[in-house]
């Protein structure tokens, strides 16, 4: 079996195709999916998915992209991560890449939802782009990891360095790889998903963006995790089983849920 730790199928263009979407999931062994917050306005969409099917999650925050939306404070954050099947705060985090100029705004918004991780007691997931230095920083300087009482989480979609990995394993934290692991251009992102121990690794589509091969270029869905999954054995020289046994088990950990 799969999971798929990160996914946003409340997007229009895979929300339309439901049915579908949760066929493949069946026809792959993708037995659960986290469905990622992004903004609050549209926080409504994603909580109903995880209340209409029983194998869906789902978690509350505001991406480090949306420049034109709410900024949301660790108390309300905190508040809307009481329904049972919101497990996670994010997913929050830095991006330098996508946005330029005084970006002090992102980093005071990826404060507060470290804070709502800790008031919450709830796992942080985490988005970094050209960011690292910063990103770790501030982890740090708000104790979001358990060496410091935080509850830790997850760095999503990874594309860092091991250094980077590797300090946010240090803060108790998982590292997620996507579809990009699979591209033939990420020589450097291989390396780094070789070196770490597969019981602090999980696997995600970020769908509907970044479809792994043998389907990059087409709309991501959560069915094609198992891609992620099956190169990730390759690349370790390990039994899929494996894989899939540990990641799936790595999951249920991280978001303190039965099996």
């Amino acid at each position: 079996m799969y999971i798929d730790s990160h996914c946003h199928i409340n997007f229009p263009e895979l929300a339309e195709r439901m049915p579908e979407i949760m066929a493949k999931m069946v026809e792959n062994g993708v037995t659960h999916a986290l469905c990622v917050s992004v903004d609050l306005p549209d926080f409504p969409q994603v909580l109903a998915l995880a209340e209409a099917y029983s194998h869906i999650y789902a978690s509350v925050g505001v991406h480090p992209d949306y420049e034109d939306t709410e900024d949301p404070s660790a108390e309300q954050l905190l508040a809307l991560s009481q329904h049972p099947k919101i497990i996670a705060i994010g997913e929050t985090g830095l991006d330098y890449f996508r946005l330029k100029g005084d970006l002090e705004w992102q980093r005071e918004r990826f404060r507060q939802h470290i804070r709502a991780s800790r008031l919450s007691r709830k796992p942080l997931i985490i988005h970094t782009r050209a960011a690292s230095e910063d990103t770790i920083r501030i982890m740090q300087e708000e104790g979001a990891g358990t060496d410091q009482g935080g509850v830790a989480g997850v760095m999503h979609c990874f594309t860092e360095s091991l250094e980077v990995a590797e300090a946010a394993i240090a803060m108790g934290f998982y590292i997620s790889f996507s579809g990009i692991l699979t591209f033939k251009s990420a020589r450097d992102l291989q390396a780094v998903a070789r070196a770490l121990p597969l019981e602090r690794i999980l696997i995600e589509t970020d769908s509907p963006y970044l479809a792994p091969a043998p389907h990059r270029g087409k709309m991501n869905e959560p069915g094609f995790v198992r891609h992620v999954g099956e190169f990730l054995a390759d690349l370790k020289g390990i039994p899929l089983k494996q894989v899939q046994e540990v990641t799936s088990s790595n999951f249920f950990t991280l978001f303190n849920l039965s099996h």
